[in-house]
């Protein structure tokens, strides 16, 4: 049996080399990014991952806030639907995310380190979002297509809330743990929310949210 042509240079297709070419490229590839100057945390190592991980949250905080004003233009050009969201559920939650970016900022800032850095955590985590931001500003996309995205997003948000936690209190940064658990129980809801919207979405679309016509009263 002939093995299928690369169109590319009429050459047989070799999947094992291309699978070693990209594994050479994995090991001699440089890292994502590197850390600008340690903060004043403590003198070991380890700040320079939490700072790296303050750096994530504040690049995805601030990106959750464009992911919301995206929902918002795409809910007033939805028909809206019963059990799913309104303009000012949204916006209440782009609020929170508002908050929570500038609270990991000034977090940063008193730790001695620049929020403005692209740390590496928060160059992998735009890369990671840019499909989320094209399915929100899609004009085709619909409503519930968008809260599937933003699910995604609430998924991770939470995720790394309880890490970002977990990390200041092993730390001993007590008062940005406290900080974090509390954005961490906003986040919370803001994923319950999601659901349910999402859920709400599917089963009206399935036929099964609305209420099954009642027989009229004068017929025989």
């Amino acid at each position: 049996m002939k093995k299928p042509t690369d169109i590319s240079n009429g050459g047989p297709l070799d999947g094992g080399h291309y699978a070693a070419e990209k594994l050479a490229w994995a090991r001699d590839a440089d890292p994502v990014g590197a850390m600008p100057p340690r903060g004043t945390v403590n003198e070991s190592g380890e700040p320079t991952v939490f700072l790296d991980r303050l750096g994530e949250r504040i690049a995805f905080e601030r990106s959750g806030v464009r992911l919301y004003e995206a929902l918002i233009v795409k809910l007033e050009a939805s028909d809206r639907q019963q059990g799913g969201p309104t303009r000012e559920d949204l916006e209440h939650i782009r609020d929170d995310e508002l908050r929570h970016y500038a609270m990991v900022r000034d977090a940063m800032r008193r730790l001695g380190a620049d929020p403005t850095a692209m740390t590496p955590s928060a160059d992998v985590s735009a890369v990671m979002g840019l499909g989320l931001v094209q399915v929100l500003n899609d004009p085709r996309s619909t409503l519930t297509q968008c809260l599937e995205a933003i699910l995604v997003a609430e998924l991770v948000d939470n995720d790394a809330w309880v890490l970002l936690a977990d990390l200041a209190d092993e730390l001993r940064q007590d008062d940005l743990a406290r900080d974090f658990r509390g954005a961490l129980g906003q986040e919370e809801v803001h994923l319950e929310q999601v659901r349910s919207w999402i859920a709400a979405a599917v089963r009206d679309q399935a036929g099964l949210g609305r209420t099954p016509p009642q027989p009229d009263a004068r017929a025989p």
